[in-house]
């Protein structure tokens, strides 16, 4: 696998460039359905191409199918609910006074991933790779907070605020799904990185979808008729949030997840470019300090990395 360690950079900007395409088209679903519907939509039309994916490498391999552990299962699940818990208190921020508060603390996610790496799954960094990771976040959260307006000592006091500690909480889960899931795949024990990374996705899938549509199902069944009519795009949705998924999976199985997390922040380079190429929207000069931070952090990362 060393041979190939290098490929987690390439396969992770093309994972952020496919989420923020998921991004777009699940915002054009959200005019009709509810929130978490939306979220369902990623899980139910990503599962078959997910299988599809699976079963493509399967055909391409001679090894032995792996075991799969109770161990495996667990982590696999962990890292499907933190995904989901992490995206239920991104949208209840938005619900929130000081949601924008909320949203900036959200953003320290792969500083947060690197903290609960570092003390939970023994993933040590480099004195290089924590500046990094650092340098990339003060970027993000700076974008963050040009586009909300809100001023940096304004984001110190707000602390104590509801807002700034749910948001700190969804970055909390959002890297322990992160965490868990490259533990999942590392403990299938193959030299096929790409299977190992597959069938991780498709446990977490797998659960998510079941969990996601019996809940809808439950408290909102008529959704599925609004899903029904806009079955193009939830198919976009999925093959977009299942390609990104492969992506992310990919990714942790050969790299820890704190630097692929922070290098994962150059989605926010994208969203601002695609601003100003499609809506002729220009950025501010602190928005353009945090994408120079974010760069910075970036090229930091990739040399130590």
């Amino acid at each position: 696998m060393i041979a190939f360690s290098w490929l987690w950079i390439p396969i992770t900007i093309f994972a952020a460039f496919v989420q923020n395409i998921r991004s777009a088209a699940q915002k054009h679903l959200t005019a009709e359905l509810s929130t978490i519907s939306v979220t369902m939509v990623r899980f139910l039309f990503g599962l078959p191409f997910g299988l599809l994916y699976l079963w493509f490498l399967n055909t391409c391999r001679t090894e032995t199918f792996p075991e799969i552990s109770l161990e495996f299962i667990a982590y696999s699940a962990t890292a499907g609910a933190g995904q989901i818990i992490g995206t239920a208190l991104l949208v209840y921020l938005f619900s929130l006074r000081n949601f924008a508060v909320g949203t900036a603390y959200a953003r320290t996610e792969a500083f947060l991933t690197a903290i609960v790496g570092a003390l939970l799954f023994g993933e040590a960094i480099i004195i290089y790779g924590w500046g990094a990771i650092l340098i990339s976040v003060a970027g993000v959260v700076l974008i963050t907070v040009a586009k909300t307006g809100i001023n940096g000592g304004q984001l110190l006091t707000l602390l104590a605020d509801k807002s700034a500690w749910i948001g700190i909480i969804c970055g909390l889960f959002f890297a322990i799904a992160s965490l868990t899931m490259r533990k999942a795949s590392l403990m299938l024990g193959m030299d096929d990185f790409l299977f190992r990374a597959a069938l991780t996705m498709i446990f977490m899938l797998t659960m998510q979808t079941v969990a996601m549509c019996l809940f809808v199902l439950v408290t909102n069944p008529s959704q599925y008729l609004i899903i029904w009519r806009n079955l193009k795009v939830c198919l976009l949705v999925g093959i977009t949030s299942v390609t990104g998924t492969i992506g992310w999976a990919t990714a942790f199985t050969l790299e820890q997840a704190a630097y692929v997390k922070s290098l994962a922040q150059v989605e926010f380079i994208f969203t601002l470019a695609a601003s100003y190429w499609f809506f002729k929207e220009r950025s501010s000069p602190k928005e353009l300090c945090g994408i120079a931070l974010v760069i910075l952090g970036i090229i930091l990362l990739v040399l130590c990395g």
